[in-house]
């Protein structure tokens, strides 16, 4: 869940190495924001958060190390283990065209070609390699793969995501 007026861009997975480094699960399309200096908030499952400054950052395989200001020992880094790093809404890299961000398709109206609604969309998720937009429709949840021809707009105005499913998809 995304805490309120934050979106989520990392995930600090688990020390590496003495000197209080951590490894960064990267959530963003934008990695190259992260740089010394960076401001972020660290938020834990149960919502608390705690603020931290970027010190140092080096790319290690899919991931990111990534020191913080006070952080300079493995035991305080584990301290961090878990933690969602996020920035304030507003503040995310500005979209190049024809890009969206998952938080701005949660609450989107999804229509089909004919204008008949299909549900709303609840999220955007990447499984596997590819993106899936979750629907609640009147038979439950459903995955639609956010792909062309499927995928025929999105209107961010409008709050409209217009879809053209191969029959079958959205049935029960």
């Amino acid at each position: 869940m995304t805490p309120e007026g934050l979106v989520v861009i990392g995930r600090l997975a688990r020390p590496h190495g003495l000197r209080g480094e951590m490894s960064v699960e990267v959530l963003s399309d934008f990695p190259e924001r992260f740089v010394p200096g960076l401001a972020v908030v660290g938020v834990d499952a149960a919502g608390k958060r705690r603020s931290l400054v970027v010190s140092g950052v080096r790319p290690n395989g899919e991931r990111l190390l990534m020191t913080f200001q006070g952080v300079s020992s493995r035991t305080e880094a584990d301290g961090l283990r878990g933690l969602d790093i996020a920035v304030p809404e507003g503040s995310e890299v500005p979209r190049p065209a024809g890009f969206v961000y998952h938080f701005d398709l949660e609450g989107c109206r999804a229509v089909d070609r004919s204008g008949r609604e299909l549900g709303l969309v609840t999220g955007l998720e990447e499984v596997g390699g590819r993106s899936l937009l979750t629907l609640r429709t009147p038979a439950g949840e459903r995955e639609v793969p956010f792909v062309e021809p499927i995928v025929v707009s999105v209107d961010l105005d409008r709050r409209l995501v217009v879809l053209d499913p191969p029959a079958g998809l959205l049935e029960g």
